[in-house]
């Protein structure tokens, strides 16, 4: 059996979720690193990491800066060992074909060979591995951030005070995307694997994943707390 004749064993609702899943992935991370005139809760976070820096040079000890960037490296070292154990669990499955074929076939009530659930199992490793590479590279800008702290000079008045809290600011900010980023493939990971329970399932997956990463970014409670900020602003006389 050649890749044509595997690649016949889907279905056209098959091929349009597949379609569906990715476009919805692209499009709601290109949102939300886009926002435009209605910034995204990783937009307005984006100022408060800035604002962050701002206070770092004058705070004296800086234990609370390094607590909170600790916390943060550590979010995304649990993240990137979590992913890396799902990656091998889903190897796993696909070693033991038979199991899977097995039980998938009983939550489908289908006949499929083996090779048609083994190829769904990778769409779901390859959103994993992404969301892994992520992980990764938060993890190490986050060290990269440290780093800029610590070279901050503690005196504001210094010339590289402010400077340097601007470039560890944008580091940081560099380090939540990426972070994000990962988030988001773990997201559509999850609708993936409703793909082991048919196109249909797969599709209204996709919608609703889209759906909620909207919600959270755009129209969430926690977005209007911290647009609270901005309105306050605008209504600040110049």
């Amino acid at each position: 059996m050649d890749w044509f004749d595997r690649l016949a064993l889907f279905t056209p609702l098959d091929y349009g979720a597949v379609s569906l899943l990715v476009t919805a992935w692209l499009v709601i991370g290109w949102r939300i690193e886009h926002p435009g005139r209605h910034p995204s809760v990783s937009r307005l976070m984006g100022q408060y990491r800035r604002d962050w820096m701002v206070q770092m040079v004058t705070r004296q000890p800086r234990i609370f800066d390094a607590q909170t960037l600790s916390t943060l490296r550590q979010g995304t070292s649990f993240f990137a060992s979590a992913t890396m154990i799902a990656i091998g669990g889903a190897f796993a499955m696909i070693g033991n074909s038979d199991r899977l074929t097995g039980l998938a076939n009983q939550l489908t009530l289908e006949s499929d060979p083996a090779i048609v659930w083994e190829i769904k199992v990778l769409v779901i490793v390859a959103f994993l591995a992404n969301a892994f590479l992520k992980f990764v590279w938060s993890h190490r800008l986050f060290g990269y951030c440290a780093v800029l702290m610590a070279a901050t000079p503690n005196e504001p008045d210094h010339d590289a005070a402010y400077d340097t809290a601007a470039q560890a600011a944008e580091i940081n900010i560099f380090a939540a995307r990426s972070f994000n980023r990962g988030l988001r493939s773990v997201y559509f990971a999850l609708a993936a694997s409703a793909w082991l329970l048919g196109g249909g399932a797969l599709l209204f997956a996709a919608l609703l994943t889209f759906g909620v990463l909207w919600r959270r970014e755009f129209a969430s409670q926690s977005r209007k707390v911290l647009m609270r900020r901005n309105a306050r602003d605008a209504d600040t006389p110049s």
